[in-house]
């Protein structure tokens, strides 16, 4: 009798995707929304992932109300946690406004370093444009075994 062969494990992809009015408090609110979902996905709200996570939701979500508003569009957050990458992804309608960190701004402005927090805590970061209209700015994080908040 010979066995099964044998398939590659697969690994489990958990998404959240929220649309959030461009305000305030839907920013505060797609920070809220993104550590209660990891915490439902097994991820402690003290971990260090869910601190970097809610970091950067806050800057993304900030950047969507702050430069990113149309009115009347919303603006989309969307989570997915594959393996121990997880990947922040916040989507709005205007496309033609690409964030840039402080560090790389020409004018002088003071704005853009909560983007400069995106990258520190990020492995890697960037923007892509959306099918509608607008674009979509992504930040990857990696779990790490050796942190305090471990998967379930």
């Amino acid at each position: 009798m010979t066995s099964p062969p044998t398939s590659p494990a697969t690994a489990t992809v958990r998404v959240f995707s929220q649309r959030l009015s461009p305000t305030r408090r839907g920013a505060r609110l797609a920070r809220l929304l993104s550590v209660g979902q990891l915490s439902a996905w097994g991820i402690a709200y003290d971990s260090d992932l869910s601190t970097s996570a809610a970091l950067v939701v806050a800057e993304l979500a900030t950047n969507a109300v702050t430069h990113g508003r149309v009115p009347g569009r919303d603006f989309e957050l969307r989570l997915t946690l594959e393996g121990d990458l997880l990947t922040i992804a916040v989507s709005d309608a205007r496309g033609e406004r690409l964030p840039h960190p402080a560090a790389e701004s020409h004018d002088g402005a003071i704005t853009g370093r909560g983007l400069l927090l995106v990258e520190a805590l990020a492995t890697r970061w960037g923007t892509a444009p959306r099918e509608q209209a607008g674009k979509t700015v992504w930040a990857e994080l990696r779990h790490s075994a050796q942190g305090n908040g471990s998967l379930s």
